[in-house]
């Protein structure tokens, strides 16, 4: 995890006060650095567990807690679950060394909004607590792409068990959100098709179609490709082929 250099202004940032969950004392020394260097990151808290982190956030009341999700005494999720429960408002992200889809699945279901992989770079990590601190949600890549695959997987299959499966999956163009030249951007992108190749089928410049995916980003409140493709496979607005 690479260190970053300490940017300095002469403004004032609304200071995002931070508690950090981990029993990996060098890992979580690490993050805190990295944090620290941050003008609008504060770390007010630390902790070796998910059983200690009701206190902390009692006693220091942080906007965000980043906590790992394998702990001896209380593991990640299982402590969310009761901080979210007991603090409605509070922000929580995983970090995690497991990039299978699954781990996901229970994360969300425990109220966490991000979820990241211990591997990630310094600003990557950065980034990720600084879209969540101010309202966002953030799945790390790598993971998010192995949802997505599971999703095709599960639809191909027939699935419909709960709560991994989905049911009945039909194609309904979100049509009260998106034009229908955007509808059909979002599947050839739900397709895996590159600006490029959407262009080419659609007979229109990349350019063109950059902007029509800008667009539908923004409609959609994603921050990326794949999040997007995400929520249109859970919404059902694509075919899964």
């Amino acid at each position: 995890m690479l260190l970053r250099q300490k940017i300095v202004t002469n403004v004032r940032p609304k200071i995002t006060t931070i508690a950090l969950v981990d029993d990996h004392r060098l890992f979580r020394e690490g993050v805190k650095r990295i944090l620290d260097m941050e003008p609008d990151f504060q770390v007010v808290a630390e902790g070796d567990d998910g059983s200690v982190a009701e206190k902390l956030i009692e006693e220091t009341n942080p906007d965000v807690v980043l906590m790992d999700i394998n702990m001896p005494k209380l593991n990640g999720v299982e402590a969310t679950r009761q901080l979210i429960k007991n603090h409605p408002g509070l922000k929580v992200i995983i970090l995690s060394i497991h990039d299978d889809e699954s781990y996901v699945t229970h994360v969300l279901k425990s109220g966490a909004l991000g979820y990241l992989l211990k591997e990630m770079d310094a600003d990557s990590m950065v980034n990720a607590v600084r879209i969540v601190s101010q309202g966002g949600a953030y799945i790390h890549p790598k993971v998010t792409h192995n949802l997505v695959n599971e999703f095709r997987r599960l639809a191909t299959q027939g699935y419909t068990s709960e709560p991994s499966g989905f049911r009945d999956l039909e194609y309904r163009p979100p049509l009260h959100l998106l034009t229908r030249r955007e509808c059909e951007v979002l599947q050839l992108m739900a397709d895996g098709k590159s600006n490029r190749a959407i262009g080419e089928l659609l007979y229109i410049s990349e350019k063109t179609v950059k902007n029509h995916v800008s667009n539908i980003l923004q409609k959609m409140n994603a921050d990326d490709r794949t999040q997007a493709v995400v929520i249109a496979i859970k919404n059902g607005w694509v075919k899964l082929n």
